[in-house]
């Protein structure tokens, strides 16, 4: 008798077992933050991009799209075939200032002096990097990055605030290849 009722109570015991139910969240969190977030970077590139394509109508240049989201015009273009355009590891010698789409010098050349720079092994602004890979050896050109090819969000935490779009005038010395 003892045996049925210890069994009985085992088998009740089991039976009625349940595993944790997960809990549920409390809050649930729609991403509204990540979309007005996108949706104010969409109103900043357009109002960019508008203030650089007035610039570039008033400047009556002839301009060049890149690929990478900025636009440029050579001030000295090689005519020569026989240059190339630096590639990886390539150490590239070059020149440049930084201005305000104003106009504004924001640094000269003769403060940033003569740059070295290893190509893509070397922290640089995501335009300069892409406009540098566009130049041989004794070219200069002109470029207009918008703030997220240049110092971004948070500027260059001197002269250049954030989300500043800029004007580089850059001259490559020489392109020594790897």
């Amino acid at each position: 008798m003892m045996n049925k009722l210890l069994t009985i109570a085992l088998v009740l015991l089991v039976f009625n077992c349940k595993t944790p139910e997960a809990r549920r969240p409390i809050t649930v969190k729609s991403g509204s933050f990540i979309d007005a977030s996108v949706e104010r970077n969409k109103k900043l590139n357009a109002k960019e991009k508008a203030s650089i394509e007035k610039l570039m109508k008033q400047q009556k240049q002839d301009y060049i799209a890149s690929k990478s989201g900025f636009w440029y015009f050579y001030n000295n273009k090689s005519i020569t075939d026989t240059l190339k355009t630096p590639s990886f590891g390539d150490i590239i010698n070059y020149t440049f200032n930084i201005k305000a789409l104003n106009g504004t010098i924001i640094y000269s050349a003769e403060e940033l002096k003569i740059q070295t720079y290893t190509m893509d092994k070397e922290e640089l602004f995501t335009g300069l990097r892409e406009g540098l890979k566009l130049l041989k050896s004794g070219e200069s050109a002109t470029f207009l990055f918008p703030s997220q090819k240049a110092y971004g969000y948070y500027g260059d935490e001197n002269k250049i605030g954030r989300n500043t779009p800029i004007i580089c005038e850059v001259t490559i010395n020489s392109i020594t290849k790897n």
